[in-house]
């Protein structure tokens, strides 16, 4: 493409182009892989913060394979909830590796949404039981939906227990996911519910700096898997520390954030998920291992994604064309 024009996709047009869940997963493993080899680019996300626990962070990635360079300027704000908007917004710009020239910008909301369960998917296959059947979700939002779609393409799932702070949404999430799936979903009151005795577990509540984690040490089974999308906001240290395995999807995140005042209680993970994915560490090891990852979202997921959506875009003759 020429440095003249470039591709403008909506939501609509990023949803539209039809991108499979397993997919991305199969992306993303190829990209964890490369990642544990040293063959990409990702500096740790800076951002800024104009309210209370909110935050507006910039993530650059470069993915040579993929011949995938860009930028994602995305948002996380609790308190949209109260006004009817999104948690997460964001936008994102690819560029041409060749000339650093933009050819294209499309909405993240979805690419985010997607790439996060998919993460959590590649997370489990090597972190936990290949039997694993019963699923924990805590926090029945737009990652509760997409966890569950990209686990359910790699585990045999029978059952689910449901629980957010507002029951109503708990609720909304069973009825909705209980027809789409053809699942038994169970509503519970309490977030040990959704945590004890069950193989999965997804927690994705607000990312918050002080947290008070109710998730304590015994919850969480011997044998489960557990992915943390929200930092250490539900997970208590002592729960973190019974891990047998704790992982991460990127090292270097986690320390620039715990220098910033986040995982305060946090031991320090044996591994990312690129060194488990690529073979460097140890995936699970037993059936009785107690695996915790904590995956904080990472610009390489989103080029990875990003790329995809926009080779299929141009195939299906989705998007504007915009001038420079």
């Amino acid at each position: 493409m020429s440095g003249e024009r470039l591709l403008y996709l909506s939501a609509q047009d990023v949803a539209d182009v039809g991108l499979a869940m397993a997919e991305i997963i199969e992306a993303l493993e190829r990209m964890f892989r490369e990642k544990g080899k040293g063959e990409v680019e990702m500096p740790p996300k800076p951002g800024i913060h104009p309210r209370k626990d909110a935050f507006i962070h910039a993530m650059p990635a470069f993915l040579p394979s993929f011949a995938a360079a860009g930028i994602k300027w995305v948002s996380g704000y609790p308190s949209n909830a109260e006004r009817g908007l999104p948690y997460i917004s964001g936008l994102l710009i690819l560029n041409d590796p060749a000339t650093g020239i933009p050819i294209a910008v499309m909405d993240a909301t979805w690419i985010t949404a997607k790439r996060t369960g998919a993460a959590t998917a590649v997370a489990a296959k090597q972190l936990a039981r290949a039997d694993s059947q019963t699923l924990g979700i805590v926090a029945c939002g737009v990652q509760g939906r997409s966890n569950l779609e990209a686990l359910s393409c790699v585990f045999e799932l029978k059952s689910v227990k449901a629980y957010d702070i507002v029951r109503e949404a708990a609720e909304r999430y069973a009825a909705e996911i209980g027809e789409a799936y053809a699942l038994e979903v169970e509503v519970v009151d309490r977030p040990r519910d959704a945590v004890a005795g069950l193989d999965l577990v997804v927690t994705s509540g607000p990312i918050l700096k002080q947290p008070d984690p109710p998730i304590e040490a015994g919850w969480l089974s011997p044998g489960a898997f557990a992915c943390a999308l929200d930092f250490d906001s539900y997970w208590g240290g002592a729960a973190l520390r019974e891990a047998d395995k704790l992982a991460t999807d990127d090292m270097g995140q986690l320390e620039y954030y715990r220098g910033v005042g986040f995982f305060g209680e946090t031991p320090q993970p044996y591994a990312d998920l690129g060194e488990i994915v690529s073979g460097l560490k140890a995936a699970r090891e037993s059936d009785h291992e107690r695996a915790i990852c904590i995956n904080l979202g990472l610009a390489l997921e989103d080029m990875a994604t990003a790329s995809l959506i926009y080779e299929r875009a141009r195939q299906k003759g989705i998007g504007t064309e915009l001038p420079l």
